[in-house]
């Protein structure tokens, strides 16, 4: 409460009205919860009409958009404060497409206690509008597998809400990209991430290779995120304009330890020099994150033939290996272990 103590002269040669504080209410605008000490300062009246004025528009432009990391498991890994926001939204969107839960939209409704809209590939990328629409005036949520920032496509999100001129704030969680440190391989012996696309009859890319190379040559591991095919449509649907869905497919880390052991035999009849060859020591990862999480260590050879049972599946080839990643990997290797792995010094092997 403020109460009145006579005038004063100001700054500027004016008078001014001196009112003092009692300390019963304090006056919440956003320059004074900055600066507590504030708090205690004398207000005239039009300095109070001021801070109401102020934190009445700050009330009104807080509105922004919310991209919330879930997380690589369950409904539970989402954080504390991505559950608070996630509760306060007027809207909440779910990124279908780049990544999967090992729940379902239905249990994680259950446990936010809100609803979810599902945004695909053709809403996030082609009606990106339709998600923006409103949250200049309300808060809307934008929940993404993993982390927010672990696909291209949300940076691109972020880009047209702040074109239209609407804010936004970033709730990051675990991602793939720092979670495959269970495996026991060091994060900083990792070069550049690389994906493996699932291959048709008339498109057989090898791109990936030329990197997972380049790593190989600088003595880094690469992670490889496998492909994921979420409501795709065939070549005729598409033709057609038909508006009919393939059933999804993940590929597995047998499907992608495949396609490396073609591309190693082509580049040999070419007479290429070889990045790596069948003996080459890898990683399987299926459901990192997950209580059923599966890793399994060992040539490329034997993963081609492995089952790491459901998705979301990535795998790593190994690049310079020192002898705690070593020890690491030989509590997830098979019978026949790490035998192609030749130690160069004191301090690392390679295969």
């Amino acid at each position: 409460m403020l109460a009145w103590s006579g005038c004063r002269s100001n700054e500027l040669g004016g008078s001014e009205q001196r009112w003092q504080w009692n300390g019963q209410h304090r006056i919440q605008c956003p320059q004074r919860k900055k600066n507590p000490s504030l708090c205690q300062a004398p207000l005239s009246p039009f300095c109070l009409a001021q801070c109401r004025l102020t934190e009445s528009i700050l009330r009104f432009t807080n509105e922004m958009l919310y991209f919330v990391g879930l997380g690589l498991g369950d409904a539970k890994d989402i954080t504390v404060k991505g559950l608070e926001i996630v509760r306060q939204c007027s809207r909440v969107y779910l990124e279908a497409y780049t990544s999967i839960l090992t729940v379902g939209k239905e249990a994680l409704e259950e446990y936010y206690g809100r609803e979810l809209l599902l945004a695909d590939r053709d809403m996030v990328e082609q009606q990106a509008d339709e998600i923006l629409k409103g949250a200049d005036v309300s808060d809307v949520a934008f929940l993404v597998v993993g982390d927010p920032f672990g696909a291209t496509t949300h940076s691109d999100l972020v880009l047209r809400a702040l074109n239209s001129g609407i804010q936004y704030r970033v709730i990051h969680n675990a991602s793939i990209m720092n979670a495959v440190g269970c495996c026991g391989l060091q994060l900083y012996n990792f070069g550049e991430t690389v994906s493996i696309v699932f291959w048709t009859d008339t498109w057989r890319p090898e791109s990936f290779y030329d990197k997972i190379k380049k790593n190989r040559d600088m003595g880094l591991h690469t992670l490889c995120l496998l492909d994921i095919k979420v409501k795709e449509q065939s070549m005729e649907n598409l033709m057609r304009g038909r508006k009919i869905y393939e059933p999804p497919r993940y590929m597995t880390v047998a499907q992608a330890a495949e396609q490396l052991l073609e591309i190693l035999q082509n580049r040999r009849d070419r007479g290429e020099e070889l990045a790596m060859t069948e003996d080459t020591v890898c990683v399987g990862l299926a459901r990192v994150g997950a209580e059923d999480q599966t890793i399994r260590s060992g040539t490329l050879r034997e993963l081609a033939s492995c089952d790491l049972g459901g998705p979301l599946h990535s795998m790593i080839i190994s690049g310079h290996l020192h002898p705690l990643e070593v020890d690491m990997l030989k509590l997830f290797c098979g019978p026949e272990g790490l035998n192609s792995l030749k130690m160069t010094d004191s301090s690392t092997y390679v295969s």
